[in-house]
């Protein structure tokens, strides 16, 4: 099969396309022809050899995907060559998605809504799961006060959306653009709620608009310096999600003074609990996405099509992605369409 190769951590221009050799599908594993896969900050992560590159399993990046079943392994009773599927792969699959084929274990994998395309389809597994996972495991049962940091992206899309449906507005996030703050204000975002970060003391000013307070909750979408800002908006005994895993000193220093409750986000958890039914987790928490979706609850992400399989495509996806210019949209990557 043809997949674009890591060759060594570093730049783009680490990227080669190539043949690789084709997975077989083990038992309880499908062989999956792919059709798309989407672009996240943890690819360009791991291309410059950061934390989860560890769990690499392979030179091909790439954690999510659609496509069709075109194999079974053996005992594979619940699914059918044919069938059009997602799945968000960690690095459990037999390889990453930026390739034409991939062996996928069963759990992974939920049947895709009729009313998406592949291309939308590729780009909720690993935004939703990550969504899901910060409203699973934050108490919202007294209706707290939350700040989202780059609510307006992939992962925020679907937080806000998700948090909105549960009935709580009591809910602020950040925006640089007239494009990011449109986007934030067409998924029902109160514009008042909308805090430009690009104007000098917008701290004080989303603290004012949350009656002179800091919040109960934080979540933290981007890490770096906008961690240290997101430690410093968090109440004391309060809450502070990490996702990025990129927060810094600074920020744990803050966070250990206010005695901060931190949840740590991470999708390839589950992965890593040795248990009977464990990756359960993940085709469960995915088919959960797409019945949302089916009701309306939630919208299929925006998504721009960067290209075909190629290693053009995939250093534009990464540049974009390294300068912040992907405007609340998925990029994704067609495969042999």
């Amino acid at each position: 099969m043809k997949a674009i190769i890591l060759q060594q951590f570093g730049g783009t221009g680490n990227f080669e396309l190539a043949d690789y050799a084709s997975p077989q599908p083990k038992p309880n594993e499908v062989l999956i022809r792919i059709r798309a896969t989407a672009f996240n900050p943890i690819d360009y992560q791991m291309r410059q050899g950061l934390n989860e590159s560890k769990l690499l399993r392979s030179p091909i990046l790439g954690r999510e995907l659609s496509g069709e079943i075109v194999e079974l392994g053996p005992g594979v009773q619940s699914f059918a060559v044919g069938d059009k599927v997602a799945a968000y792969v960690a690095s459990i699959a037999s390889n990453g998605t930026y390739a034409e084929l991939i062996s996928v274990p069963v759990p992974l994998i939920a049947k895709i809504p009729a009313q998406l395309s592949f291309e939308q389809a590729a780009a909720i597994p690993l935004v939703g799961l990550t969504a899901l996972q910060c409203v699973r495991r934050i108490d919202l049962a007294r209706h707290p006060s939350i700040f989202i940091s780059g609510g307006a992206g992939g992962v925020g899309t679907i937080l806000i959306k998700l948090l909105l449906s549960q009935g709580h507005h009591n809910l602020y996030t950040t925006a640089g653009s007239s494009k990011s703050t449109n986007h934030l204000l067409q998924i029902g975002l109160a514009k008042s709620h909308i805090i430009d970060y690009t104007k000098i003391g917008w701290q004080e000013t989303v603290k004012t608009q949350n009656n002179q307070n800091l919040f109960d909750i934080v979540i933290d979408l981007v890490g770096g310096t906008m961690s240290e800002i997101s430690a410093g908006l968090v109440e004391v005994f309060g809450i502070y999600v990490n996702v990025t895993a990129l927060e810094t000193e600074k920020a744990r220093e803050l966070l250990f003074n206010k005695a901060t409750t931190v949840i740590h986000v991470a999708n390839y958890a589950m992965t890593l609990k040795n248990s009977t039914g464990a990756l359960d987790y993940y085709g469960h928490s995915l088919r959960e996405l797409f019945s949302k979706i089916e009701q309306e609850v939630i919208s299929p992400t925006e998504i721009q099509v960067v290209g075909n399989l190629s290693v053009d495509t995939v250093q534009a996806a990464h540049h974009l992605m390294e300068a912040n210019q992907t405007f609340g949209k998925k990029l994704v990557m067609t495969i042999g369409n």
